[in-house]
C-alpha cells in the first residue's frame, strides 16, 4: 500500500509540474525585448501578461530590496506614489507602448532610474547602461532576448563642436559587443530641437538611433537631428498606459524608440536567417522618405514594406 501511494503521489507530482515547465518553455521560445527605463507598474493586465523577468541595476542603494542591484518578481516596482508621478511614469509608457505594436513578443523591464524618498530621480552615472547591457548579455540565451530599447538620452555630455560631438565612454564598448552578437540597442535622437545633434547615447555608431516622425509623416521639427546619425524615423506620437491602468498619450522621441525596436522584433521573427546588419540594411532599404519645412530628411521605418521585401 506505500508503494502505491509513492507511486501516485510521484505521478501527481509529475502531472502537475508539467504546465509550469511547458509555460515557461513557451514563453522563453518567443522573442524578447529588453527595455531599460525609469520603473514599473506590473499590475496593469496588458503588461503583466507579456513581462516575463525584471531586474533594477542602480547606482544607489534604492532597488526594492534597499541594495543597487535585485532581480526577479517586483525588482521594477516602487510605491504607486514615486511611481505615478512624471519622473517615473515613463517607464510603464513606454513599455505599454512596445506591446501594442507588437504583442507576439515578452518584455524583460530594467529598472536603471534610483528615487529618493521625495520621489526625486537619482543621478545615473556613467556604468549604469553598461552594466545593464552586461546583464542582457548574459542573460540572452536564458530569455532570448533579441533587442534592447532604452528611451532615455542625455544632451548635456555631448560636446559643444558640431561634429565628432559623442563622449566615447564604456558604454560604446557594450553596445558594439551586443552589436558584435547580433543584438541592437535602440535609443532616442532626444527632444531638444537641435538641428544638428542628437543625444547620447544614441549618437554611439553601433547604437541604433531613432528619430520623431509627425502622424502626418514628415520628420518632427521636435526631434534632434543628424542625418549622418539617425539610423530610422518612427512616429513620435502614442496612445499609452500610465501607472494605475490610466489611458493617456505620450509624445516624444521615446516613443518613436519603442516603436521602432518593436517593429524590428517582429521582422526578426519573420526573418530569423537573416543578421542584425541585413535586418538594419532591410528596414532602411524599404523605409519611406520624408522630410520637412526645414528641409530635414529622413526613413520612416514601415513594417509591411520590410516584412515583404
Amino acid at each position: 500500500m506505500k508503494k502505491l501511494i509513492t507511486a501516485l503521489v510521484a505521478i501527481i507530482l509529475t502531472i502537475t509540474s508539467m504546465p509550469a515547465q511547458a509555460n515557461l518553455k513557451n514563453r522563453t521560445s518567443v522573442p524578447t525585448l529588453a527595455i531599460l527605463d525609469s520603473a514599473l507598474d506590473t499590475s496593469i493586465p496588458s503588461i503583466k501578461s507579456k513581462l516575463i523577468y525584471e531586474v533594477c541595476i542602480l547606482d544607489w542603494p534604492s532597488c526594492p530590496n534597499g541594495k543597487n542591484f535585485m532581480e526577479g518578481q517586483g525588482s521594477s516596482v516602487i510605491p504607486m506614489s514615486i511611481l505615478s508621478n512624471s519622473n517615473f511614469n515613463h517607464g510603464t509608457q513606454m513599455s505599454s507602448i512596445a506591446i501594442a505594436n507588437n504583442p507576439n513578443m515578452n518584455i524583460i523591464f530594467i529598472r536603471i532610474i534610483g528615487h529618493t524618498s521625495r520621489g526625486m530621480r537619482q543621478t545615473t552615472g556613467v556604468n549604469t547602461i553598461p552594466n545593464a547591457l552586461s546583464w542582457v548579455k548574459a542573460n540572452k540565451d536564458k530569455y532570448n532576448i533579441v533587442a534592447v530599447s532604452v528611451s532615455q538620452g542625455n544632451q548635456s555630455v555631448l560636446k559643444k563642436a558640431p561634429f565628432n560631438y559623442c563622449p566615447v565612454t564604456s558604454t560604446d564598448n557594450s553596445v558594439n559587443d551586443l552589436y558584435s552578437i547580433g543584438i541592437p540597442v535602440f535609443f532616442p535622437a532626444g527632444n531638444e530641437r537641435d538641428l544638428s545633434r542628437i543625444n547620447w547615447p544614441a549618437c554611439i555608431p553601433n547604437s541604433v538611433a531613432v528619430g520623431g516622425s509627425e502622424s502626418y509623416g514628415e520628420v518632427s521639427v521636435l526631434s534632434n537631428y543628424d542625418k549622418n546619425l539617425i539610423d530610422i524615423w518612427s512616429p513620435a506620437g502614442s496612445v499609452s498606459i500610465y501607472p494605475g491602468n490610466r489611458s493617456g498619450n505620450s509624445f516624444g522621441t521615446s516613443v518613436s524608440t519603442q516603436v521602432a525596436a518593436a517593429n524590428y522584433v517582429a521582422l526578426k521573427s519573420a526573418k530569423p536567417s537573416l543578421t542584425l546588419d541585413q535586418l538594419l540594411s532591410l528596414i532602411k532599404k524599404t523605409a519611406k522618405p520624408i522630410t520637412n519645412s526645414l528641409k530635414q530628411q529622413g526613413l520612416l521605418l514601415d513594417l509591411g514594406a520590410a516584412l515583404n521585401g
